[in-house]
């Protein structure tokens, strides 16, 4: 049997966790991409993945359904001026979210 030196090792492919954050920026668009980006997160195994990808794919995770709880929120609540607003800091939470994240992802650090 051939043994190879990555057995055992974590895969360190950020390229999963990239494609999330393109979904989750497309929110604007009925906030379709960003559930199909959650379906694909939670259906996503995290084994054999490292460190530094399983945070991301979790902030991604919590962002997302934050997200989606701060939104529904907002429908429910009769005050326009109360559902615009938790819209707008919902809004804003998110894409900091994803600036910040996205970032981290491209230098290479856990968030």
């Amino acid at each position: 049997m051939i043994s190879t030196a990555t057995e055992g090792a974590a895969i360190d492919d950020p390229s999963l966790a990239h494609l999330l954050y393109g979904l989750m920026t497309a929110f604007p668009l009925f906030f379709l991409p960003t559930l199909l980006g959650l379906a694909i997160n939670l259906a996503h195994k995290p084994q054999g993945v490292s460190a530094m990808v399983q945070s991301h794919l979790r902030w991604q995770r919590h962002s997302m359904i934050g997200f989606a709880i701060l939104a529904g929120v907002g429908f429910f609540l009769s005050p326009l001026w109360l559902s615009v607003s938790i819209y707008l800091v919902a809004t804003l939470w998110f894409c900091h979210r994803i600036i910040k994240g996205w970032l981290s992802l491209t230098e290479g650090v856990e968030v």
